[in-house]
C-alpha cells in the first residue's frame, strides 16, 4: 500500500481523499529539515504547501519517493531539478485557487481606483476628508493583461462585466482564442501605452523577470494603475515606487514581493500604495479545493500511473494511463534495445509514431524510450530523470506524427544518430496489447523482447544455424525462441534468440570467432 505524508497545514479534505482511495496517510506538520529527512525515506509520496522546502537533501533522503504534490501554484520550495535527477515527479494544483487569485486582482483595482484603504484608515481616525479621495471609474477604462492563460482569462471576464475593455499582452495567446473570449492581442509596447490599468498573470521566468522595468514602466500613461498578483520579481519595485513618487503612475497594488516575506519594501509607506502579504489563495474554497486536488492528483499517479499537471514529466491522466501503459512498455523495451546495441556517442533520438499510436500524447511515449535507452547509464532511471540525463548528455530528441498508411495497425519508431550514422529499430502491438519488434537496423524481424536474448549479425551463409546451435548446446545454453531476418539472398541477417541463461562473456567470445559473424551482444530486458 502506497503510503504520503502530509507535511503542511492543509484542508482535511486532503487526508479523507488518500484514505478513501486505500492510501496510508501520516499527518505531520512543523517539521524541522532535519526531522524531514529522519522519516522521508519511509513515504511513497510528500504532500506540502509552502511552508516545508523540499530541498535536494531531503529528497535525496527519500528513498522511496516517487512525487511530490504542491498544494498551490508556486513550487519555489521544491528542488525541481534535484527531484528530476532522483526520478521523483513534481505537481502542483494551477487551477484550485485560480478563480480566488483573479478575484483578489479584481478587489485591488477598486481597492486603487477608489483609494479604498487610504479613505479606511483617515475616517477611522476621524478625519472625514471626503473632497480628499476622488476616485476613478472603471467603466470604459481599458484594463491591459500581461498574461491572459487561466488567471488572466477569469480576470478578463470579470472586467468584461464591468465594461471595461480588456487589451492582453501574451506569447501563447493566439488572435483566435483572443477573439473568444472578447479581448484584444497587442504588443508590450501597445499595451504599456493604453492601458488605464495593468495587472500581471505571468509566471517568474528569466523572459518575465522586470518585465515592467524602469524603462517599460516610463512607456507607460501618465496616471497608470498597476497591480501584481502573479510573482515577486516581474515589476521593478525601486523604479514603481519612482513612478509613484514622481506622479507618473497613478497607483500600484501588490500581494507579491521579490522577498517574501516581505517585513521591509521601499514601496511601504508610499502615497497610492496598496500592498496584502501574498494573499491571492487565501480563500476557504481556494484552500479546500487545492487539498482535493493534489490528493487526487497524487493518489492517480501512485495507484494508476496518471500524471497531472506535473513539472518534470509529461502528463498522463488517469483516462490516458490505461490505453498508453502498453506504448509506454513497446518505447521503453525499443530503448533499452538500441541503448544495448549503441552503447556510446549517441547525438540525437528520433521518435516517430504511425497509425493508432499517431491519434496518441506523444510526450509519454518518448519519455518511456528515453528511460528505456538510458537505463545503459545506470540502474535508477525512469521517465522523470531519463529526459534530464539525456539533456545532461546534449543528447537531441525530436518526435515526429505520420498520419500515412502503415502495414501495421500501429507503429513506433526510434532513431538515434551517432557519428557512424544512424541506426533505427521499430515495433508494434499485437491485439493493441503485447508489444513486438517488427524491425532492427532496416531488417524486418518479428520477436517479442523480454528476458536474456542474444543479437547477432551475420553472413547469411548455409550452415551458421547449425554451427551456433552447437556452440550454445556444448556450453549448455537452453535457447528460448529463435527469430531470424536478412536485408536479402546472401546478405546480411540479424538473428534474436531467447536463452534461459545469461551468456558467460568466454561464451560470448567463443560466438564472435564463428564463421560470417559480425556482431555479438547479449541482451536482457
Amino acid at each position: 500500500m502506497p503510503k504520503v505524508l502530509i507535511s503542511d497545514q492543509m484542508s482535511p479534505k486532503a487526508a479523507e481523499i488518500f484514505r478513501a482511495r486505500g492510501i496510508e496517510v501520516d499527518e505531520i506538520t512543523g517539521l524541522s529539515k532535519d526531522e524531514l529527512i529522519k522519516i522521508i525515506g519511509n513515504y511513497d509520496g510528500l504532500a506540502v504547501r509552502s511552508a516545508t522546502k523540499a530541498t535536494k537533501d531531503v529528497i535525496a533522503a527519500g528513498s522511496n519517493l516517487k512525487v511530490i504534490g504542491r498544494a498551490g501554484i508556486g513550487v519555489d520550495n521544491v528542488d525541481i531539478p534535484a527531484a528530476s535527477a532522483r526520478g521523483v515527479v513534481v505537481m502542483n494544483t494551477p487551477f484550485g485557487n485560480s478563480i480566488t487569485t483573479a478575484e483578489h486582482a479584481i478587489a485591488l483595482m477598486f481597492a486603487l481606483a477608489r483609494q479604498l484603504p487610504e479613505a479606511d484608515a483617515s475616517t477611522q481616525a476621524g478625519k472625514w476628508e471626503k473632497n480628499r479621495f476622488m476616485g476613478v471609474e472603471l467603466t470604459g477604462k481599458t484594463l491591459g493583461l500581461i498574461g491572459a492563460g487561466n488567471i488572466g482569462s477569469i480576470v478578463a471576464d470579470r472586467a468584461l462585466g464591468l465594461k471595461m475593455k480588456v487589451i492582453a499582452y501574451d506569447p501563447f495567446l493566439t488572435v483566435e482564442r483572443a477573439e473568444h473570449i472578447g479581448i484584444e492581442k497587442v504588443t508590450l509596447d501597445e499595451l504599456l501605452a493604453r492601458a488605464d490599468f495593468i495587472t500581471l498573470h505571468t509566471p517568474l521566468t528569466d523572459s518575465t523577470r522586470n518585465i515592467l522595468s524602469a524603462e517599460n514602466l516610463a512607456k507607460t500613461r501618465k496616471g497608470v494603475r498597476i497591480i501584481n498578483c502573479a510573482r515577486g520579481g516581474l515589476i521593478d519595485e525601486v523604479a514603481l515606487k519612482a513612478g509613484l513618487d514622481s506622479g507618473h503612475i497613478g497607483g500600484a497594488a501588490l500581494d507579491v514581493f521579490v522577498e517574501e516575506p516581505a517585513k521591509a519594501s521601499p514601496l511601504f509607506g508610499t502615497p497610492n500604495f496598496v500592498s496584502t502579504p501574498h494573499l491571492g489563495a487565501s480563500t476557504d474554497e481556494a484552500q479546500v479545493n487545492v487539498a482535493i486536488q493534489v490528493a487526487e492528483q497524487m493518489s492517480d499517479f501512485l495507484l494508476s500511473g496518471g500524471v497531472t499537471n506535473a513539472l518534470n514529466v509529461p502528463s498522463l491522466s488517469a483516462e490516458e494511463a490505461p490505453r498508453l501503459r502498453p506504448y509506454m512498455q513497446l518505447a521503453e523495451r525499443l530503448g533499452a534495445l538500441v541503448g544495448q546495441l549503441v552503447t556510446d556517442g549517441i547525438q540525437a533520438v528520433t521518435v516517430e509514431v504511425e497509425g493508432a499510436a499517431a491519434e496518441l500524447n506523444i510526450k509519454p511515449i518518448t519519455a518511456a524510450v528515453l528511460a528505456g535507452l538510458m537505463r545503459t547509464h545506470s540502474d535508477t532511471v525512469n521517465m522523470v530523470n531519463a529526459p534530464y540525463l539525456a539533456r545532461e548528455r546534449d543528447i537531441e530528441i525530436a518526435e515526429v506524427r505520420h498520419e500515412r498508411e502503415t502495414d501495421y495497425h500501429t507503429l513506433v519508431r526510434v532513431t538515434v544518430r551517432t557519428p557512424d550514422g544512424e541506426r533505427s529499430v521499430a515495433g508494434t502491438l499485437f491485439g493493441m496489447t503485447k508489444p513486438r519488434l517488427v524491425e532492427i537496423f532496416g531488417i524486418k524481424v518479428e520477436a517479442d523482447l523480454a528476458g536474456r536474448m542474444l543479437f547477432i549479425i551475420n553472413e547469411d551463409k548455409p550452415g551458421f544455424i547449425g554451427r551456433l546451435g552447437s556452440a550454445l548446446g556444448e556450453a549448455q545454453v537452453n535457447i528460448g525462441t529463435f527469430h531470424l531476418g536478412r536485408r536479402d539472398s546472401g546478405g546480411e541477417a540479424v538473428l534474436l534468440l531467447s536463452v534461459d541463461e545469461a551468456i558467460p562473456d568466454p561464451l560470448l567470445v567463443a560466438l564472435c570467432r564463428l564463421p560470417g559473424v559480425k556482431t555479438v551482444k547479449a541482451l536482457t530486458f
